[in-house]
């Protein structure tokens, strides 16, 4: 669905996104709610429930325009990298229909030789592994006319490394969500179950003007 001029922005904010909206459109509920706890609280997602959100995320896809679908990652290059495939495949009679599976949601394996690890690795071990992250939502990308399922995933390596940049992020968001919640139980708060860090627009910044800005070399760099 091409996003059209004259359309106003609270028409078409988020109408690429498979957030809370698309969700509870395209799941059945029970799906939803499981799959809405386990990104608020974390989880194990299972095969069936998989599945389930393949199946959503293909409808919807596809109503969208969809065509392929990659799982997105941050290589440590400074930049986006993406392993395509597409939503066509083939039935056993050779006739075409559209699949996504919940094993091609969770996992993909793209090959990591190409990108930075920051040390030496078999010829075995060149392979990389992308998990999907459900805690970023999965979201459209539009190109010459088409549309493709962007899925946030993380890149590791054979061996369990962090080939990207969200890996690290996740693992120490974990560590000082623990540290936290022990910081808060020595202050009697039982009640917490989950500490997250953020950064962001509660962040504090400073507005400085123009020329006061260019006179501080410090400011420039």
């Amino acid at each position: 669905m091409s996003l059209r001029k004259g359309r106003s922005i609270t028409d078409i904010f988020g109408l690429h996104v498979f957030n809370e909206q698309a969700m509870k459109k395209h799941l059945p509920y029970k799906a939803y709610l499981r799959l809405a706890e386990i990104v608020r609280a974390g989880g194990r997602i299972d095969e069936p429930l998989a599945e389930e959100v393949a199946h959503g995320v293909k409808e919807w896809a596809i109503a969208n325009g969809a065509t392929h679908y990659c799982h997105w990652f941050q290589p440590m290059t400074g930049a986006t990298a993406e392993k395509h495939d597409s939503l066509l495949s083939y039935d056993a009679k050779g006739q075409p229909i559209s699949r996504f599976s919940g094993k091609h949601l969770i996992q993909g394996e793209p090959d990591a030789s190409s990108f930075p690890s920051g040390g030496i690795r078999a010829t075995f071990e060149a392979r990389g592994y992308t998990a999907w992250d459900p805690t970023s939502p999965i979201f459209l990308a539009e190109s010459g006319g088409g549309a493709t399922v962007c899925i946030p995933t993380i890149f590791l390596s054979y061996t369990g490394e962090a080939l990207d940049e969200k890996a690290p992020l996740l693992r120490s968001m974990a560590a000082v969500g623990a540290a936290g919640l022990r910081v808060l139980r020595l202050f009697g708060a039982a009640a917490a179950t989950r500490v997250y860090p953020t950064v962001g627009a509660e962040q504090e910044y400073f507005l400085v003007d123009r020329a006061r800005f260019d006179r501080r070399p410090d400011l420039v760099l």
